[in-house]
């Protein structure tokens, strides 16, 4: 498995759990998780990647964007961290 692969997949995971803390109503962990992946992206970025892989990456990255600043986590916010997470896992061997 490349460095590449195995960051898309922390990336997923972490994604999964972001979902799970909103349904659950956790701040700090999304807080946490949300900085961990934050960290787990920026690694991400410096790295090659496949051209099959970058309309994912640059389509995950514009949205990730968007919730990271998002004020109203709630079950859709929740709901497109797990879309992200199952199209991440399925993707990373295209990395």
């Amino acid at each position: 498995m490349t460095k590449q692969q195995e960051l898309i997949l922390h990336i997923a995971a972490n994604l999964g759990r972001l979902a799970r803390w909103a349904f659950e109503e956790k701040p700090y962990r999304i807080k946490q998780f949300l900085n961990e992946t934050v960290d787990f992206v920026s690694q991400l970025e410096d790295l090659p990647k496949s051209q099959r892989f970058i309309p994912t990456y640059n389509a995950f990255i514009e949205q990730f964007n968007d919730l990271k600043r998002s004020k109203k986590i709630d079950e859709y916010w929740a709901e497109d961290m797990l879309t992200w997470a199952n199209i991440l896992t399925h993707r990373a061997k295209l990395a």
